[in-house]
């Protein structure tokens, strides 16, 4: 997997969910708008602060996360 430099999670921003480069803009939202179908141009537009390559590492990121896998762990 490629490089993520600008995905951040701290705990005081957005309640540490995985951000665009510390700002209050979450992986969530911006993979939401793409799901909902606005362009990456049209993101950019509407949030003229974000870069093209802040997109596609939330994309890039959000495909690692769905990819995770949970292990049941047996109960002691």
């Amino acid at each position: 997997m490629g490089q993520l430099n600008r995905i951040t999670q701290q705990p005081e921003v957005m309640g540490g969910k995985a951000c665009i480069r510390g700002m209050r803009v979450t992986v969530g939202m911006v993979v939401g708008q793409i799901g909902a179908g606005h362009s990456i141009d049209e993101v950019l537009t509407d949030y003229p602060y974000l870069e093209r390559e802040d997109i596609m590492q939330a994309l890039r990121y959000a495909a690692w996360r769905a990819e995770e896998r949970e292990v049941t762990l047996a109960i002691a």
